[in-house]
């Protein structure tokens, strides 16, 4: 195992102030946290729900995704087809029990979320369904044109109001578990604004937590991630003792709006979708160059398509390429994607008349909380579930449209063995040993340039070994004061030196993860996980390998 210079085990924090009490705290408000709270409380009306969310219900990325949910729904595919698909995008990294449970489920799960009253698109009476990146069959389901994500949140929102025995605290940040003596979770402590008398630092004692907070996309300079996305859920479980899988595989969306090379944070997605529909990508010449690269040219796997345009961008000294979407007209852009449309129009470009100018910028974690088919992570009593999780259906590059399904598949998992296996309630340890510590939130910007620059679509040894660096001599005992900007700057420094050295301990191309010094893929010594754990404060990797696979559908031989 590597290690590396000591990170904080806990975030320096004042004492509570006020405490809760819950069977169950769900962290998180996405489809994720919300599936799970619906599920448990259906499961064992008898339980006490916390969820805690760190703005607002529909903050996360939930209600920004745009392109839609993929189940084997249609009349001609199978849950098979979708396997062989997501097997493929996975670059055999997937963990196959846990594709064939996505796969196999996901119909009836989208089935309960109509259910449960999410409008998704119809077309003659039909539910609509579209292609996008990697798959091959038209499976995903989508509302609103282009607005899924929001549709779905509004209507688990709706169904959490109808349950009052799921509370909701929002503008909570998570600061981290508290541990029994067993070091199992016995509770959570929250930073809350605006609720009265429980502003600030509080504990909500509890039997277990399933973690839903999302990915950390702020890790990066440019993500198409909402600016909550800072890794909370992640970083409290490292520090609990939780074993985080296969970091390194960090996706980035091929179609992002660009923007200038001065624009930082959240920015604009141009879903697959559009290239679903139709639409394609084209050089400063007007060439097709997708055409030739996969046997789908623009609807290829989103790593191959960001590396094409990537390359294209290094060879031409350009700092974006192009998406022609003007053939589909007017009333189609409107109709099908007015989200998006509009929100080009809002940065001065007309996608029906003009060329949308796109380039890579991150967008998803495939890595996460290592956990079981059920979501147990190796931390009794924490679960995780959606983004936060590596539930192994990713592998090394999400398939198209499975995130939205993942998280509610994997939760309603969770509900089924949740209330059965609740741990008797535990006390949190009176005197926490962990090393507390807290970096000064102001470094945020430089952090983020140096993963983008060093870490970010293209990586090399040189590269990641000066981030490396540059991570290892950022001060955790400084003296910060302790807040929301330090707290969530502190999560960053963990997970990114986490990302690094992981990155820096994969020789080879696979997916997402692209090594320019290492160009190929290796399924002789490279196959398999990379687990990373803080243990003392110093952050231990470990590789474990994997059965061997096909190398063509990633499929156990």
């Amino acid at each position: 195992m590597q290690s590396s210079p000591r990170l904080p085990q806990r975030l320096r924090a004042p004492e509570p102030g006020w405490t809760t009490r819950a069977d169950v705290v769900v962290i998180g408000s996405g489809i994720a946290g919300l599936t799970a709270a619906l599920r448990i409380h259906a499961a064992d009306r008898s339980l006490k729900l916390l969820v805690v969310t760190k703005d607002v219900l529909n903050a996360g990325s939930t209600q920004w995704a745009q392109g839609g949910i993929a189940a084997a729904l249609g009349p001609e595919d199978t849950p098979d087809q979708h396997l062989h698909d997501t097997l493929v995008a996975g670059a055999g990294a997937c963990d196959v029990e846990a594709v064939r449970a996505l796969v196999t489920e996901g119909p009836d799960a989208v089935r309960e979320l109509i259910a449960l009253g999410t409008r998704f698109d119809h077309h003659e009476g039909e539910l609509s369904l579209t292609r996008e990146g990697g798959h091959h069959r038209d499976r995903i389901a989508h509302a609103g044109g282009d607005a899924t994500g929001a549709e779905i949140q509004r209507a688990l929102i709706a169904a959490v109001e109808l349950a009052p025995e799921i509370e909701v605290i929002q503008h909570a940040l998570a600061v981290d578990l508290l541990l029994a003596g067993d070091a199992g979770v016995a509770g959570v402590t929250l930073h809350v604004l605006g609720e009265g008398q429980r502003d600030g630092v509080g504990a909500a004692h509890c039997r277990a937590v399933v973690l839903a907070s999302g990915g950390f996309g702020q890790v990066f300079s440019q993500s198409t991630n909402p600016s909550v996305s800072t890794g909370d859920g992640l970083a409290i479980a490292a520090r609990a003792g939780a074993t985080l899988r296969d970091l390194e595989f960090v996706q980035f969306h091929p179609t992002v709006m660009y923007l200038g090379p001065d624009s930082q944070g959240q920015q604009p997605l141009i879903s697959e979708a559009v290239r679903g529909e139709g639409a394609f990508l084209v050089d400063f010449g007007g060439d097709r160059f997708m055409q030739g690269e996969h046997e789908l040219a623009d609807l290829a796997p989103r790593d191959v398509v960001a590396k094409a345009i990537t390359r294209r961008m290094l060879e031409a000294d350009k700092p974006h390429m192009w998406l022609d979407a003007r053939h589909l007209g007017a009333e189609f852009w409107e109709r099908r994607f007015p989200t998006i449309l509009a929100v080009c129009r809002e940065h001065g470009v007309d996608p029906v008349t003009e060329l949308i100018p796109v380039a890579p910028a991150q967008h998803y974690a495939s890595g996460g909380v290592a956990t079981d088919l059920d979501g147990r992570s190796d931390v009794a009593g924490l679960y995780a579930t959606g983004e936060v999780a590596c539930s192994g259906v990713h592998g090394a590059n999400r398939l198209a449209s499975n995130s939205l399904l993942e998280g509610l598949v994997f939760s309603r998992r969770i509900a089924q063995v949740l209330p059965q296996e609740l741990r008797e309630w535990q006390a949190p340890s009176g005197d926490d040993p962990r090393r507390p510590g807290l970096v000064d939130g102001r470094l945020r910007a430089d952090l983020q340039a140096t993963m983008t620059t060093k870490v970010g679509v293209l990586r090399t040894a040189e590269g990641m070994t000066q981030a490396v660096e540059w991570l290892q001599a950022c001060d955790t005992d400084a003296g910060a004061v302790p807040g929301v900007d330090g707290w969530e700057t502190t999560n960053l420094l963990t997970l990114s030196s986490a990302l690094a050295q992981a990155a820096l301990g994969r020789e080879e191309t696979r997916g997402s993860h692209w090594r320019e010094d290492f160009p190929e893929r290796d399924d002789v010594t490279q196959a398999g996980h990379i687990d990373t754990r803080l243990v003392d404060g110093r952050l231990g990797q470990e590789f474990c390998p994997a059965p061997s696979t096909d190398p063509t559908t990633g499929a156990v031989a």
